[in-house]
């Protein structure tokens, strides 16, 4: 495979960011995209509805169904996976982007933080995959992509704030399991994760606002999770992959056109292991 065409795809969070940038990526081959997120009426802060959304794929080329889907709910979860099958026939490919983050230590982080990660993280993965997977058993080519990291336990990656380790963990630790048990089956099941910050807003509202210069764009996690998607599913399963090194060998040469800002080093991101090297310098790629 070379395209997503005629593909469906179950997104969720696809309202703005990482999200919405593997759907407009599927959109431009002419992908149907299920926008499954919370986001019905505009955030006060946060850009964007699961109805823009829904709009800028359908400009950018492909389908939209936009639902309002929360994750931590079973119920919703599967009504918005039979609205799908009513829509489109059929489920391809599920994305687990949606993701709760709170980067404090156990003595700042209240039990309803902990609750909301788990819930959203971990908890929604495994359920949307559980319940997707009957569904994506009838594709010829079906993939679930994790946006979690790999499975590096070391103590320097959980000390500064275990619960959303633990969080972000779990969903690489769905990987692990259901990569494997859905072999037999044909399912691939993958993570994928960013090198560098990723300029989205969570980003911007909860990390720092200074990083976003020292980020790359959410178009290198959606040329990655596109080259992800047209393998073999079969033969590509049960991988961890950092976006730039598996671009870097799928041909991909040119990372500084993904940079904000061309003058500004970029910032790693957490959880990349320190024995997956780079494939192009992080540094400035311009003079200020």
């Amino acid at each position: 495979m070379t395209t997503l065409q005629g593909r469906t795809l179950f997104i969720t969070g696809a309202t703005r960011g990482i999200g919405l940038a593997i759907a407009l990526r599927a959109a431009r081959d002419g992908a149907r995209v299920v926008i499954a997120a919370k986001t019905d009426t505009p955030h006060p802060k946060l850009p964007g509805t699961i109805h823009t959304a829904a709009e800028a794929v359908r400009a950018a080329g492909g389908e939209a169904l936009p639902l309002v889907v929360d994750v931590r709910e079973e119920e919703s979860v599967v009504r918005a996976l039979e609205a799908t099958m009513a829509t489109f026939g059929r489920l391809d490919i599920v994305v687990n982007n949606a993701s709760a983050i709170r980067l404090t230590d156990s003595s700042a982080t209240e039990m309803k933080h902990f609750d909301l990660m788990m819930g959203v993280n971990t908890r929604g993965t495994y359920m949307v995959t559980k319940h997707a997977a009957p569904l994506l058993a009838k594709s010829d080519n079906p993939h679930v992509l994790m946006l979690s990291p790999p499975l590096d336990m070391k103590e320097h990656w959980f000390a500064p704030h275990t619960a959303y380790s633990i969080a972000k963990y779990g969903m690489s630790m769905c990987v692990l399991g259901l990569a494997g048990e859905f072999r037999d089956r044909g399912i691939a099941v993958n993570a994928l994760w960013p090198r560098t910050a990723i300029a989205t807003s969570a980003i911007e509202f909860v990390v720092g606002a200074s990083l976003m210069a020292m980020s790359r764009t959410p178009e290198i996690m959606a040329d990655a999770a596109h080259a992800i998607f047209t393998k073999p599913a079969r033969a590509f399963t049960g991988n961890f992959l950092i976006d730039d090194t598996f671009l870097a060998t799928e041909g991909f040469t040119d990372f500084d056109r993904y940079r904000v800002d061309p003058t500004k080093p970029l910032a790693p991101d957490f959880f990349v292991p320190e024995d997956i090297p780079a494939p192009a310098s992080l540094g400035p790629a311009k003079k200020g």
